[in-house]
């Protein structure tokens, strides 16, 4: 059967120093329609470059000199850009990993994806109208018709990357390239445009490249799958064999890097090293270096494709002539958890946060004179509480509130009511002066590095922009002789070379900006840290690293940790307790074996059911919620989920319900549990 995709010896370098950067080096694969392909690797390793290339949307640096990217056999390399254009968004169409370099900020959602429909269909207005409509309204876009006409500054992460989706799914393209396509959103609207991509999949026979570090989806949703390291394939098989039997030790490596709620009590397993330098010239294997079977055969001879079973093919020494495959890696074996541990209610005098009742509301004018003709309901009442040296997870729907809750924390926004305590001082209400004074004690992490770090300075004056504020007690005094030594700390903390602080931030990959940010938050010494997807850019290798490095910090210095984030594997290794947040309210909060064992609300538990696993013997039956996430323009009467719920009842339409409590930590609103009592048993209303 001929392959729709076809890549040839691809080479294509980057022409940004005084040596060529082979980003791409001598790749060769082939996609098949109907067929999702994975492709994984580190940051930095040549995957969105590849992606590039197909599309021919290099930078001006880069070239291709090698190789053909063939489409039914025609070679896209010799076409003119003219009818290239005629390709891009009908035949292939992406989906690309930083919606907000990707969205135009001066045009409305709705007239950028108008832009595809002109492009490649001819249809009425009133039908691209409608057509746009329904695109926005399956990648679960709340609100949609009065939203398509809002701009991109007006979306959180998640909700770009919606658009993204919209915007690449409108031409219903013979092969879909997906960069890291879910990494902004939270698991239930991944579970809705997954189950979307494996519709249009089954519907149209297209083909899909899917790039991403999520292991969880890759398991999930793809056929065959090739790791990629420093530009080149190292290895390919199909997703059964690869899931079973990873044969590359780097492959290995990052099935040992998963964080896990085994592997809680200890360090995840890190990759030693960086990626090296592409602008080298290998003599051996591209991995030796960090290979932790390496011996001189490897530094020598660059490795060849070696078979080892029906379509799984290696590079790697181990398996040739030279080395027995007996003496491959082994991943150890996971211990259970433990599920049914005591858990002593917090110390309330212990608290270093303590938010009471928090409520942000931003106000919508209308007309000539501008005035308030509602509010959108953005954090609607939240309490919590966060204890020296721990971790509080926050995790809900991209649109929920997360992000605001963080600002509002930091007074970053300004709040409507509520009380922010910080170590038993009063947040809210303080006077700019004494406000800055005690935001070196707590700083947060954005979910965007790109929007968040300055692009006119460099690195080093990124992270010593906050070393010495004036009249700030709680800043550490650093001498100018002393700040570069410190910023290369910084650097060494989070895993980058120390000469990376003279370049800019344009120069970086997306997880390499994460780990810059994570880099300038710490710079401060700060005693509690908002981590907003912190992890969200990050591959699994450099995830273990920072998550690794934020647990050692913990440790050592006693960090508290408020970490917003959809990713429930690294709630299970990092985080003490969990709060679960629907439309501006907290729905459940427990210790985190708690909630994630025994979920009583049905948002928690249509959450939980939702988050891809590797296991196949761990899957379980997802819970598809009806409907779309309310606008908090208009929230709903009675408990926000009643519209959504499987198990809605008349009271719940009528009146918000109070606190059931099922242990000392554990508690939730909802009317399926006796309110207001020690111990809550399912009621038998329903």
């Amino acid at each position: 059967m001929m392959p729709l995709l076809e890549i040839e010896r691809l080479k294509t370098i980057l022409n940004t120093g005084p040596k060529p950067v082979r980003a791409v080096d001598g790749l060769g694969l082939k996609i098949f329609k109907g067929e999702t392909f994975a492709l994984l690797g580190e940051s930095g390793c040549g995957k969105s470059m590849t992606a590039l290339s197909i599309m021919r949307l290099l930078p001006e640096t880069a070239e291709i000199i090698e190789g053909h990217i063939k489409i039914d056999g025609n070679d896209l390399l010799l076409l003119p850009e003219t009818d290239m254009r005629k390709v891009r968004g009908k035949r292939i169409s992406m989906i690309f990993q930083e919606p907000m370099l990707s969205l135009n900020p001066v045009m409305t959602i709705a007239s950028q994806i108008e832009e595809v429909l002109k492009q490649h269909f001819d249809l009425h207005r009133t039908d691209i109208q409608k057509r746009i409509l329904d695109i926005l309204q399956q990648v679960g876009i709340p609100d949609a018709s009065r939203r398509m006409a809002e701009y991109p500054f007006q979306f959180s992460g998640g909700m770009k990357q919606r658009v993204m989706i919209a915007m690449a799914l409108a031409g219903e393209p013979e092969l879909l390239i997906a960069d890291e396509p879910t990494t902004a959103l939270d698991v239930t609207i991944q579970a809705q445009v997954l189950d979307l991509m494996r519709e249009l999949q089954q519907r149209t026979d297209m083909a899909i490249l899917l790039i991403t570090h999520d292991l969880g989806v890759v398991a999930e949703m793809a056929h065959r799958i090739a790791v990629m390291y420093a530009g080149e394939i190292i290895e390919t098989a199909t997703r059964e064999d690869f899931f079973q039997r990873p044969a590359h030790p780097y492959s290995q490596k990052l099935f040992a890097a998963l964080p896990t709620r085994s592997k809680r009590n200890r360090g995840l397993a890190v990759i030693s090293g960086n990626v090296p330098p592409l602008s080298q010239v290998f003599q051996g294997c591209r991995f030796a270096d960090r290979c932790d079977h390496a011996w001189e055969l490897c530094r020598q001879t660059v490795p060849e494709w070696i078979e080892i079973a029906a379509d799984h093919r290696v590079k790697c020494h181990l398996f040739s002539e030279q080395k027995e495959s007996k003496d491959q890696a082994k991943i150890p074996p996971e211990t259970a958890s433990s599920a049914d541990a005591d858990y002593a209610a917090p110390h309330q005098d212990a608290e270093l946060l303590n938010v009471t009742d928090l409520k942000i509301h931003f106000p919508i004018h209308k007309g000539l004179l501008k005035h308030i003709a509602g509010y959108v309901k953005a954090v609607d009442g939240i309490s919590l509480t966060i204890a020296p040296g721990k971790t509080l997870a926050l995790v809900g729907e991209s649109g929920c509130g997360k992000t605001t809750v963080g600002k509002g924390i930091c007074q970053l926004i300004p709040t409507t009511a509520g009380s922010v305590q910080f170590n038993g001082s009063e947040l809210t209400g303080l006077a700019r002066n004494h406000l800055r004074k005690k935001r070196a004690e707590f700083q947060i992490i954005f979910q965007d590095p790109y929007s968040s770090l300055n692009p006119r300075m460099r690195i080093i004056e990124i992270l010593e922009e906050g070393m010495n504020p004036l009249d700030c007690d709680r800043h550490d005094k650093i001498k100018s002789n002393q700040k570069e030594n410190k910023v290369d700390e910084l650097l060494q903390r989070v895993g980058l070379p120390a000469e990376a602080k003279w370049r800019y931030p344009h120069e970086f990959s997306g997880g390499q900006r994460q780990r810059i940010a994570i880099a300038r938050a710490l710079a401060v010494n700060p005693r509690l840290l908002i981590c907003d997807e912190p992890t969200s850019a990050l591959d699994v290798s450099v995830q273990a690293q920072i998550l690794n490095l934020l647990r050692t910090l913990q440790q050592n210095l006693g960090l508290a940790y408020l970490f917003i984030t959809h990713n429930i594997s690294v709630v299970e290794y990092l985080a003490d307790e969990v709060a679960v947040m629907y439309l501006g309210r907290i729905v459940e909060k427990g210790h985190v074996d708690e909630v994630l064992n025994a979920p009583k609300h049905p948002y928690t538990q249509a959450l939980l059911s939702s988050v891809p696993v590797i296991e196949a013997a761990s899957k379980r039956e997802s819970i598809h919620l009806k409907g779309e996430l309310p606008s908090p323009t208009n929230t709903p009467s009675g408990c926000y989920f009643h519209p959504r719920c499987p198990y809605v009842m008349p009271i719940c339409r009528e009146i918000y319900p109070d606190k059931s409590t099922f242990s000392a930590t554990h508690s939730a609103h909802c009317y399926l549990y006796a309110q207001n009592q020690n111990s809550a048993e399912p009621d038998n209303k329903y």
